[in-house]
């Protein structure tokens, strides 16, 4: 058996409220009513990191992300005990990546200075569209306007890397609305931008009463008309979703798409930890209701050993995202599995012509981008190949949901931008 490795370490820490809940939206997220629960949250997010550190004791983290929910609605200096917990009980390397999830229209004037005077170095703004009647359709509580300001104070602040969310394939929306929008969100200059299709979630209001949205040769059009924009202005795509700037991609992200390991901690949220020693690799989930959370022991989170027949689709729900795909030697490393375990579907995809093979190791066509869902399917245990079975389904803004097909959707992950 191959010798399973250590990976890199990451934290994320969620913060489950918003302003308002948005009818796309079925992340781990709760409309605010009344004041804002913050001082018990805080203590029992101190609580949850100390009593999570041990056990990755030694190793060192290279990214944290604090995402909801709207972590935004905490003040800076909310935001700093947190980061302080974690420099308690956590060892961290000397350039580790700090994003802060942020909404346009929960940020004060002079906020983002305090945000990174706190500890943030990023910051993940979700704009969405800068078109007014479809952030009301879509149930924002910022303005195009807001989005403008923020990345200006961005700028200021002295943290321009950040990210902005697009989505695209909204309601109404046509193909030069969304080249439209990519237009606006460039000439805020960000280092980064997500771009993800809306998808009609199971649960939610936009589930219950679909809007009128592009059909799916149009929503194609859009994320082709809309990348060729985007690589136009110099931001490489890197993922599904994701376009950056030369050095900087979301190390945080690209953690999670590289198999790596994160701490979950707050509210409903996922982590993922190897044992190389004794050859396990576990996921962990917390109490997901805030008032459960809160109420919870510190021993309340539950643990769970991914199967070696589930390993093989967990990695490839990852790395099939990069268009780079991945090697032999990082399968190997961070599965702990033959190269026998993936060589059938493997074969099997090559022929279809969704993967293609690199000097190394593997990676999605274009037509395996576009449709991800299928490549990834091949990869299921046979006894679940059901979207949505797995622990790591990723429902996520920056990199988003995927390309013209939306990707597996189901649990709770750990919120990326």
């Amino acid at each position: 058996m191959p010798a399973l490795l250590t990976p890199p370490l990451a934290l994320y820490v969620h913060f489950p409220w918003c302003v308002r809940k948005c009818p796309y939206c079925d992340f781990n997220s709760y409309t605010l009513n009344g004041a804002l629960a913050q001082e018990p949250y805080l203590e029992r997010l101190a609580r949850d990191i100390e009593a999570q550190a041990p056990q990755v004791a030694g190793r060192e983290l290279v990214s944290v992300f604090l995402g909801g929910g709207t972590p935004s609605l905490f003040p800076a200096e909310a935001i700093g005990r947190v980061l302080q917990s974690a420099r308690r009980h956590l060892a961290w390397s000397a350039d580790v990546e700090v994003t802060l999830e942020a909404n346009p229209g929960t940020i004060e004037r002079g906020r983002f200075a305090e945000y990174r005077a706190a500890g943030v170095t990023r910051v993940s703004l979700g704009a969405q569209t800068f078109d007014a009647a479809t952030l009301k359709a879509l149930g924002r509580i910022h303005s195009a306007d807001e989005t403008r300001r923020a990345a200006g104070e961005l700028h200021a602040a002295g943290l321009a890397n950040f990210n902005l969310d697009l989505m695209y394939a909204l309601p109404g929306q046509d193909v030069a609305g969304a080249q439209a929008d990519v237009a606006q969100a460039l000439a805020l200059a960000p280092a980064h931008l997500s771009h993800y299709q809306l998808t009609l979630e199971p649960g939610t209001v936009f589930a219950a009463r679909p809007p009128p949205v592009p059909d799916e040769d149009v929503a194609a059009a859009m994320l082709v008309a809309c990348g060729e924009r985007l690589q136009a202005a110099g931001l490489t795509q890197y993922e599904v979703s994701a376009y950056a700037h030369p050095g900087r991609q979301c190390r945080h992200n690209l953690n999670y798409w590289t198999f790596g390991d994160y701490l979950g901690v707050g509210a409903g949220a996922h982590g993922k930890l190897t044992f190389a020693a004794r050859g396990q690799i576990t996921r962990t989930v917390q109490p997901r209701e805030p008032r459960r959370y809160l109420a919870a022991a510190d021993a309340a989170l539950t643990r769970q050993v991914i199967g070696t027949d589930e390993l093989p689709f967990e990695f490839m729900l990852n790395a099939l995202r990069l268009p780079e795909g991945f090697t032999w030697q990082s399968f190997l490393e961070r599965t702990g599995l033959e190269y026998d375990a993936i060589s059938a579907p493997l074969a099997a995809l090559t022929a279809r012509g969704l993967l293609e093979p690199t000097a190394t190791g593997c990676r999605p066509s274009a037509l395996g981008l576009r449709f991800l869902n299928d490549l990834l399917l091949e990869f299921m245990p046979e006894n679940s190949k059901t979207p949505g079975s797995s622990a790591l389904s990723m429902t996520s803004r920056e990199p988003g949901r995927g390309a013209a097909a939306p990707l597996f959707t189901g649990a709770q992950a750990p919120t990326q931008e």
